[in-house]
């Protein structure tokens, strides 16, 4: 039995293609876990609940410093490289996000902006959350693998505070970015 995510799976897979190998019997039976709840015919996957308890820790604290810190944006980036479904149900459960960025989505950066200025300009705060796939829709990574295989995403949370950063000055808008990455705390 092996319990894990994709990298646990694919070497349980080579064990079982290296016992076929040398002739030896085995059964190899996998059961996913994966936080990131994006395993079909599943409903819910073991860790998720976990990972969308502690990322609305993290969004609850961007919401604390947008609200403490004149025109102030909590920026959170949250795990998911092809999902993005612990920043959706974490800002669903925190009800405080403006605005919420998934990889599914087709995103408009213009539009994303314009809204931002118009939310500094109003509101005076705002919190943002960008699912950690972005970085490879609303940015071009390099290509890059790490050690497990899996694709470098560029990092879309220190992209889109940058942007974000450069385009209120641009408008002459006042602005702090609380800016919070607590992807080894929900891991």
């Amino acid at each position: 039995f092996v319990l894990g995510g994709d990298g646990t799976h694919k070497g349980a897979s080579q064990t079982f293609d290296a016992c076929l190998d040398i002739e030896h019997e085995c059964a190899v039976i996998g059961v996913p876990k994966t936080i990131d709840n994006d395993v079909p015919l599943l409903d819910q996957t073991f860790g998720f609940d976990t990972a969308c308890t502690e990322a609305l820790k993290a969004v609850d604290s961007a919401y604390v410093e947008a609200c403490c810190n004149a025109n102030c944006i909590g920026l959170v980036k949250l795990m998911g490289r092809h999902c993005g479904f612990i920043a959706m149900h974490a800002t669903l459960a925190s009800r405080h996000v403006d605005i919420c960025l998934l990889p599914e989505m087709d995103i408009d950066v213009e539009k994303v902006l314009n809204h931002v200025a118009h939310l500094m300009r109003t509101k005076r705060r705002a919190v943002i959350v960008v699912a950690e796939g972005c970085g490879d829709t609303l940015i071009q990574s390099s290509g890059a693998v790490d050690a497990g295989g899996n694709k470098v995403l560029a990092d879309a949370g220190l992209w889109l505070k940058g942007a974000i950063t450069k385009r209120m000055k641009e408008l002459q808008i006042p602005l702090t970015i609380k800016y919070i990455d607590p992807t080894y705390m929900i891991r």
